[in-house]
C-alpha cells in the first residue's frame, strides 16, 4: 500500500526564485489560509472605520445656564447699585428738648459711587461665575456698558443669547471647523435680532463650545466588527498559485512558500501521514482476521488470498491512474474496484468485503488525486459505494450468472452515482461539452460493473484451484458419473449408489430451502458412503437377497464394520485429494449417534454393555451442509424401510429423527436455527412423498387359456 501510493503524496519538487518566471504553472496542494493577505485586509476594514463621537447634551445646557447666570448676575449688580445711590431716609422727627439742635443740621445728600467703585461690585459678584476666556473678552467699558443698559434691554439680550446659542448648540460640534460655523451661526443670529450690542454678540459666540465627545468603546467595538467581517483569505486544493512563464513578485513568492514549495525541509510529513493512514485500515483488518472462522481452511490460507486479492485491485488501480491526464473525465470511474470486494467475499466474508471496500475507496482517493497529498473525495466515495453495492448484491455466489448479474447491478449505481455527484455541484448541463463529459463519465461507471464481473469470473477459478477453494465448476465435474470414484460406488455398491441418489435430492432441497449451499450437499451425498465399498455386502441394501453377515457376527465386531465406513470413505477421499468440504462432510455425517440395533442386541448378551462402545466416533456435523446430509441419510434409510409409506407416516418418521439427533446433541457444533430445524423438515416431507407418492394399479388381465 505504501509503495503504491507513495508517489501521490510525494511532495513535487519545484525550483522556485524570487523576481523570476515560473518555470510550470504551480497549484495549491492543499487549501491553507493566507494569513499576511488577510491581516492586510482586516487592517484596511479597521482604518476605514472613523472615530465615534457621541453629542453631550449636557454642554448646550451648561452654556445657557452660564449665559443666563451671567445676566442675572448683571441685574442683581445693576439693582444693587441702585439701592446704594438711592437718596438717604430722613431721620424721625426730634421731641422738644431737641429741636434747636436738630435744625442746625442739614438734611443727607445721595451717595453717587465711581464707575470704580461699581466695577469692582459687578467683579465681586462674578468671581468664579464666568470662564476665563470672558475675561478676555469683557473690559470695563463693556461692563460699564452693560450696567448702564435697562433691565429690560438685558432681559432681551440674555433671551436672544440663550436662543442663538442654543439654536448653534442643536448641531454636532466636534471639530474646529464645525466649531466656526457654529458661533458664525450665533453670530448671525443675534445680529439680525437687531439691536443687540456687540458684547453681546461676543460673548454668545464663546459660549458656543464642542458638544460632540470621542467614544473609544464604541469605535473598538465598530473596529473590531469590521475586522471580525472579513473572511479569511483561503487558497483552496488545486487553485492555480502562479502560471507557466508568470513573474513571481513578494506576493506569489509569499504565497509559494505558505504552500510548502519553497521550503521542502519538512517532506517527510507527508509519508509519515500516509503510514498512519495504512496503520489505521490495517487495524481494522487485523481485529476482523482475528475472528475468522478457520473450520475448512486456516488463517494463513485466508492472508495469502487476501493479500493477492488486495494487491490486485490495488495494482488495476493504479495502472488506471496513469491515464488520469484525461482532464475532462474522472478516469477513476472505470476502475474495477468491485472485482476485489466481490472475490474477498466468495473467497473469505462479507465483513472483511465491507471493511476492504472502504479501503479501497480511500486508497482510490489517494490514488486518483492530481495534487500530490490530497485527496479525490468524489473518486473515494464513488469507489466505496460500487464496491459495497457488489457485496450486498452478490448473495448466491456459487452461480456464474449470479455475478455476472452483480456486475451488471453495480454499473447501474455506478451511474446513478455518477449523476448524483454532477447534481450536487450544480452544474450547468445544457452546453454539448458538459452533456459529453457526462456521457463519458456514465459509460465509464458502466464499464466498471461489467469489467468487475469478467474479471472476477476470470480469476475467481485460479483461486480456487491454487487454494484448494471449493467452485461451482470443481463440484460439477465431481458430479459427473463418469467420475472414477462415482463408478466405483456404483459397480461396487450399486444399492448404496442409489441410496445416495435419494439423499442427494433430499439434502439439496433442504440445503436451498435455509440457504445453505444445495450444490455441495448434493455432490457431498454423492460419496458420503464411500466407505461402504471396502466391504459392501455388510450393508443391507448392497446385499440384495444374500444372507446377513451379521447374523453370523458378536455385537462388537458388526459394530467396528459399520462405525469404520465413515472413517474409511473420508481417507479414501483423502487419498482421491477430494475437496475439504467433502471429507468432512463424509466425516460427520452420522456424527457420534448410537448403532441403536447392535447396542441393544449386544445389551441382550451383556448387560454391563456402554452405551458409548456403540456410537460412531464424529466428530459432529460442523456445518450445516454435514447436518443436513446426516440427517437426510437416516431419513431415507427409514423412509424406505417402510412397507406402505404415507405422508403421515413420512411426516412422523422425520419429525422423530430430527428430535431424536437434536436431543442427542448432534447439531451442536453447527449454525442450525430451531426455524431452519423446522423448515428443513418440512423440506425431507415434500421431497419424500413426491417420490414416494401413490400409484394407480392398473388392473390384471384374464389368464389365456
Amino acid at each position: 500500500m505504501f509503495g503504491i501510493m507513495f508517489s501521490n503524496v510525494k511532495p513535487e519538487k519545484i525550483n522556485v526564485q524570487l523576481f523570476s518566471n515560473a518555470e510550470k504553472t504551480i497549484v495549491a496542494p492543499h487549501s491553507f489560509e493566507d494569513r499576511e493577505a488577510t491581516e492586510n485586509l482586516r487592517k484596511e476594514a479597521e482604518d476605514k472605520v472613523p472615530d465615534q463621537y457621541n453629542r453631550d447634551k449636557d454642554q448646550a445646557y451648561q452654556q445657557v445656564a452660564r449665559v443666563e447666570n451671567f445676566f442675572d448676575v448683571l441685574i442683581d449688580t445693576k439693582k444693587q447699585v441702585a439701592e446704594l445711590e438711592k437718596a438717604p431716609v430722613p431721620p424721625t422727627p426730634p421731641s422738644e428738648g431737641q429741636e434747636d439742635s436738630a435744625q442746625d443740621q442739614d438734611p443727607p445728600e445721595p451717595v453717587q459711587l465711581t464707575d470704580t467703585e461699581k466695577l469692582k461690585l459687578l467683579e465681586e459678584s462674578l468671581a468664579g461665575q464666568v470662564p476665563e476666556q470672558w475675561n478676555d473678552e469683557l473690559d470695563d467699558e463693556d461692563l460699564l456698558f452693560l450696567l448702564a443698559s435697562k433691565e429690560s434691554d438685558l432681559i432681551r439680550y440674555k433671551n436672544a443669547s440663550v436662543t442663538a446659542i442654543n439654536n448653534a448648540m442643536s448641531r454636532d460640534i466636534h471639530t474646529l471647523e464645525n466649531l466656526t460655523e457654529a458661533r458664525n451661526s450665533a453670530r448671525t443670529e443675534l445680529s439680525l435680532s437687531g439691536n443687540v450690542p456687540s458684547v453681546i454678540i461676543n460673548l454668545s459666540s464663546l459660549s458656543v463650545v464642542p458638544n460632540v465627545i470621542y467614544d473609544s468603546a464604541q469605535t473598538q467595538e465598530k473596529r473590531q466588527q469590521a475586522i471580525d467581517s472579513v473572511e479569511p483569505v483561503r487558497i483552496s486544493q488545486g487553485d492555480t498559485l502562479v502560471k507557466a512563464g508568470q513573474f513571481i513578485d513578494r506576493d506569489i513568492y509569499r504565497l509559494l512558500t505558505v504552500a510548502g514549495f519553497v521550503d521542502q525541509s519538512n517532506s517527510i510529513a507527508p509519508f509519515v501521514g500516509l503510514l498512519i493512514i495504512i496503520g489505521l485500515m490495517i487495524c481494522a483488518l487485523v481485529y476482523l482476521f482475528k475472528n475468522i472462522d478457520t473450520t475448512i481452511h486456516s488463517k494463513n490460507t485466508y492472508l495469502t488470498m487476501y493479500l493477492l486479492i488486495f494487491s490486485i485491485t490495488l495494482i488495476l488501480l493504479k495502472i488506471f491512474s496513469f491515464f488520469q491526464t484525461m482532464n475532462t473525465t474522472e478516469i477513476g470511474y472505470i476502475a474495477p474496484v468491485a472485482m476485489g470486494a466481490m472475490l474477498i467475499k466468495m473467497l473469505i466474508n462479507d465483513r472483511i468485503a465491507i471493511l476492504s471496500s472502504i479501503i479501497f475507496g480511500i486508497c482510490g482517493s489517494f490514488i486518483f488525486n492530481m495534487v500530490p497529498g490530497a485527496m479525490n473525495y468524489t473518486v473515494g466515495s464513488y469507489l466505496i459505494i460500487s464496491a459495497v453495492a457488489s457485496v450486498l448484491f452478490l448473495n448466491q455466489h456459487n452461480r456464474r450468472l449470479t455475478i455476472l448479474q452483480t456486475g451488471l447491478f453495480v454499473s447501474f449505481i455506478n451511474v446513478v452515482t455518477v449523476i448524483a455527484m454532477v447534481l450536487l455541484t450544480n452544474r450547468d448541463l445544457s452546453g454539448m461539452t458538459e452533456l459529453l463529459e457526462l456521457g463519458v463519465n456514465t459509460t465509464m461507471a458502466i464499464g466498471s460493473g461489467v469489467v468487475s464481473a469478467v474479471l472476477t469470473i476470470g480469476i475467481l477459478p485460479f483461486f480456487e484451484v491454487g487454494f484448494g477453494m471449493l467452485s461451482t465448476m470443481k463440484l460439477l465435474e465431481l458430479s459427473n458419473p463418469n467420475h472414477p470414484l462415482l463408478r466405483k460406488i456404483l459397480m461396487e455398491t450399486p444399492g448404496t449408489y442409489h441410496h445416495s441418489v435419494m439423499v442427494a435430492n433430499l439434502s439439496e432441497s433442504a440445503c436451498e430451502a435455509v440457504g445453505a449451499n444445495g450444490l455441495l450437499a448434493r455432490v457431498a451425498s454423492y460419496y458420503h458412503d464411500i466407505g461402504k465399498t471396502k466391504r459392501p455386502h455388510y450393508f443391507i441394501e448392497n446385499q440384495m437377497g444374500r444372507s446377513n453377515p451379521h447374523d453370523k457376527l458378536p455385537p462388537q465386531t458388526s459394530r467396528n464394520i459399520i462405525v469404520a465406513h465413515a472413517t474409511d470413505g473420508a481417507q479414501i477421499l483423502r487419498d482421491h485429494n477430494m475437496p475439504k468440504e467433502i471429507v468432512d462432510i463424509a466425516a460427520q455425517h452420522h456424527g457420534t449417534t448410537l448403532l441403536k440395533f447392535f447396542y441393544f442386541k449386544a445389551k441382550e448378551q451383556n448387560e454391563q454393555t456402554q452405551e458409548e462402545e456403540y456410537r460412531y466416533p464424529g466428530p459432529k456435523a460442523s456445518s450445516k451442509e454435514a447436518a443436513i446430509v446426516g440427517t437426510a441419510d437416516s431419513i431415507e434409510a427409514a423412509v424406505r424401510s417402510l412397507n406402505n409409506p404415507t405422508p403421515d407416516k413420512i411426516e412422523s418418521i422425520v419429525k422423530a429423527i430430527i428430535k431424536d439427533r437434536l436431543q442427542d446433541g448432534q447439531y451442536s457444533d453447527c449454525a442450525l436455527t430451531f426455524k431452519e430445524l423446522e423448515e428443513i423438515g418440512q423440506s425431507f416431507c415434500e421431497t419424500l412423498q413426491g417420490i414416494f407418492h401413490s400409484r394407480i394399479e392398473y388392473p390384471k388381465g384374464e389368464e389365456e387359456s
